[in-house]
């Protein structure tokens, strides 16, 4: 039996952490070239540090029937506009600093063609659908704690640094700079969050708010309004301990404090620890790497599980090797919690998705568009879905068909 009654913790970062500045970057890149070609391949790895920027990767116009010397030649002029579209992703962010600034930064783009060998293995043919990527397993959860069907402790953490950020944006708390951290620790009864323990936030500061100096007590005086804002009524409490910036000021932040490489936030970016993770990293990455779709595609189906009522949670774990396009297994776990066989939702869920093989969650998810950049700060899930099909795998669109199956 699970356990009902614990403590656990999650925590987010800000857009202006530096691994997250590095993150913004790689999939600016991604949509750069899904914005000229849907079908262009994309492997973008990133360096931020101390005014700095790195790009190195793979990348391919893919698009099919063209020439080699066509598509060398899209390639290259889309890789020629890729620096004002990463000084503008910096700037979004909020970088003007001495020590890194959008403007001013260092920049170079050590992009190249993709390995024709990896090609070969990925390219869809006339005799048989796209293989995957890369070998490797991917995993979706959902649970019923929160209304986006998320972690609680992970989904208040975002929500702390998304609020901190709108205000810094614009302008009513100016004090406040890019780089932030918050962690959130609650403690669980009957499996349900009924009480905040402990609040960790450091956020960089300017050296002074309004005339008096940036200490912790006074950072937390001015932020701590929009963060108890966050939580529903009744989890806050007498007890609930804070630390803000429990280290003393904190000026020096972003790529300027510490180096930032694309993908290692990779809980962050999921489910805060409440549930596997197969490894992968999301940015950087084009939608025919499954290490993304695939991760994209379990949440989608895990979400329309919890949210047709079949269980209170919800895992997936889906498998593929390069090159071939059927998935290698399909594993479904309803933590005891489940109103239906999980041996019928191992069956009805993938063909729910086409078979679940590479392209067929591309389309089904209409993956193949610039919908990216805005997925790099707050999680890739528990997110609203745009009209402009971003976040299409956070729809709920299968749970009637879910409930019928019970």
């Amino acid at each position: 039996m699970s356990r009902s009654n614990y403590i656990f913790t999650s925590e987010s970062v800000s857009e202006g952490h530096p691994d997250k500045v590095a993150d913004r970057i790689s999939d600016t890149v991604v949509d750069a070239f899904l914005s000229v070609e849907p079908e262009a391949r994309v492997a973008c790895e990133t360096l931020v540090t101390t005014n700095r920027i790195v790009l190195a990767g793979e990348v391919r116009d893919g698009r099919p029937g063209g020439s080699r010397a066509e598509n060398k030649a899209l390639t290259k002029e889309i890789v020629k506009s890729l620096e004002s579209k990463v000084r503008q992703a910096v700037k979004d962010i909020g970088y003007e600093q001495k020590g890194f600034h959008w403007a001013k930064a260092k920049y170079a783009c050590h992009l190249h063609a993709q390995s024709e060998h990896i090609a070969r293995g990925v390219d869809a043919s006339d005799k048989k659908d796209e293989g995957a990527g890369d070998q490797g397993i991917m995993f979706g959860y959902a649970c019923d704690e929160t209304p986006a069907l998320m972690p609680a402790t992970l989904q208040y953490s975002h929500e702390i640094l998304r609020r901190l950020a709108e205000v810094r944006h614009s302008g009513e708390c100016s004090a406040l700079e890019p780089d932030a951290k918050s962690q959130v620790t609650l403690r669980y009864e009957d499996g349900r969050p009924v009480e905040v323990l402990q609040i960790v936030v450091s956020t960089q500061h300017k050296k002074r708010i309004g005339l008096m100096s940036a200490t912790p007590k006074r950072v937390e005086h001015l932020i701590r309004p929009y963060v108890e804002a966050i939580f529903p009524a009744g989890l806050l409490t007498k007890k609930t301990k804070w630390h803000v910036n429990p280290t003393g000021r904190f000026e020096i932040g972003g790529p300027d404090g510490d180096a930032g490489l694309t993908g290692r936030k990779i809980i962050v970016d999921t489910y805060g620890g409440a549930a596997p993770h197969g490894g992968g990293a999301f940015s950087g990455k084009d939608p025919t790497k499954v290490d993304r779709s695939a991760a994209y595609a379990c949440r989608y189906l895990a979400k329309n599980v919890v949210a047709a009522g079949l269980a209170r949670k919800c895992t997936i774990q889906i498998s593929y090797a390069i090159g071939v396009a059927q998935p290698l297994s399909f594993y479904v776990d309803l933590h005891q919690t489940g109103e239906i066989d999980e041996a019928k939702l191992e069956l009805a869920l993938p063909e729910m998705i086409g078979g679940a093989t590479p392209r067929a969650i591309r389309e089904h998810l209409g993956l193949n568009k610039p919908i990216y950049a805005r997925t790099a700060a707050y999680g890739h899930f528990g997110r609203q879905p745009d009209n402009e099909g971003g976040f299409s795998w956070e729809r709920t669109d299968l749970a009637d068909s879910l409930k019928r199956l019970a």
